[in-house]
């Protein structure tokens, strides 16, 4: 987890980059805007997918083989000698967002300067990494696409649910994953996310596998901790949804073991092929909106 002081710092180089590249309000995010004003470029015609071979020799002394071998997982590399960054072009618009200010999270974030290229796959993307400087470069990331308070002025004027996520990670241009987490993280609503992967095809016996799972402050503070197993069957109502390939914000009902006794829970599932989010509730939580917040201008 990034350190309460470091986060500061790296919030403050965030909102110095917002701000001096005009990018705060404009929406979606100008990633391109605040690339540039970094002093960096993205190559469009490499495209990592499918890196020609021996590109990487004229890059290192290094073996060519420390580049080749994992070249087919890497997802963004930022070269800071040369001040650019190369992206896996097949991802989507959304998902290669993230990924730039992620590289540039590793340029700007200055006591990371002694790394030369930063090489992000799936892992060091992830949300969930415990290393340093990855964690850092993710936090960048979050908070710039983001736009600090603009997030929650914006997550303030939907009830809770799927929905608003949907809408606000259009806003931004971001990835509904992206939004849901951050959604989860800072909310004052009791509520969770859990998020499914690898569901098996139609005919076999149907289960998934847990990718993470996260609470707003109130949800653990009230429920504690959540234990679940790494994958799950067909007796989950969410991973029935899940096995049938069900489209759409759907909603349903299911009983939780929490540190208070079995609770029912309501929940709101949704599929977007590469995840199933399942975003979780009480019975009964208020899910208004919270008109009684007023968020002032930040920048």
């Amino acid at each position: 987890m990034v350190e309460e002081h470091t986060k500061k710092d790296i919030e403050k180089i965030s909102h110095e980059i917002l701000k001096a590249s005009n990018s705060f309000d404009r929406f979606p995010t100008p990633i391109n805007t605040i690339i540039s004003y970094s002093d960096l470029a993205v190559v469009s015609h490499i495209d990592l997918s499918n890196v020609p071979e021996g590109f990487f020799e004229t890059w290192t002394e290094s073996p060519k083989n420390n580049f080749t071998n994992i070249m087919g997982s890497i997802r963004g590399m930022l070269h800071r000698p040369e001040k650019i960054i190369y992206l896996d072009h097949s991802m989507s618009e959304s998902r290669k967002s993230f990924v730039k200010l992620h590289e540039v999270g590793h340029d700007v974030l200055y006591w990371q300067h002694e790394i030369l290229c930063c090489l992000d796959d799936d892992q060091t993307l992830d949300a969930d990494v415990h290393e340093e400087f990855e964690e850092e470069a993710n936090y960048f990331a979050s908070v710039t696409l983001f736009q600090h308070d603009r997030f929650d002025s914006e997550m303030g004027k939907y009830e809770l649910g799927i929905n608003a996520s949907l809408s606000t990670a259009k806003h931004f241009g971001a990835s509904l994953h992206a939004t849901l987490r951050r959604y989860v993280e800072r909310s004052d609503k009791r509520c969770a996310l859990l998020i499914l992967e690898n569901i098996t095809p139609n005919g076999e016996l149907p289960k998934c596998r847990v990718r993470n799972f996260l609470t707003s402050v109130k949800f653990e503070y009230e429920f504690g901790i959540i234990e679940w197993n790494e994958t799950l069957g067909y007796k989950w109502p969410f991973v029935q949804l899940y096995y049938h390939k069900k489209r759409g914000v759907l909603t349903g009902h299911v009983e939780l073991r929490t540190a208070n006794g079995p609770i029912p829970f309501e929940f709101q599932f949704f599929n977007n092929s590469y995840n199933a989010f399942v975003l979780i509730f009480p019975v009964g939580e208020n899910r208004e909106i919270r008109n009684n917040i007023i968020f002032l201008p930040f920048a």
